[in-house]
């Protein structure tokens, strides 16, 4: 899977999970700053990604992602 076919899905995810339009998630999005998800939506997100890519995150360093980019090279990662 590219990068742009993996950030594509980020977006969707995030765009279900919060409750926001996907095409108004810039890269550089802040998840807690800019997008306004508190600790709950943090791991609703995690558990979305898990599921949407089939893969298994380290819950303690998932929750370090900040930002749209990060999750995106963080799955990139999970998938390679």
């Amino acid at each position: 899977m590219v990068t742009d076919e993996i950030q594509t899905k980020v977006k969707q995810v995030i765009s279900n999970v919060l409750k926001i339009s996907a095409d108004e998630l810039s890269n550089d999005a802040n998840f807690i700053f800019d997008l306004g998800a508190d600790s709950m939506q943090s791991l609703e997100l995690v558990a979305a990604f898990e599921e949407e890519f089939d893969i298994e995150m380290d819950q303690e360093k998932a929750l370090e992602i900040q930002s749209v980019a990060d999750a995106v090279v963080f799955i990139e990662n999970c998938l390679n």
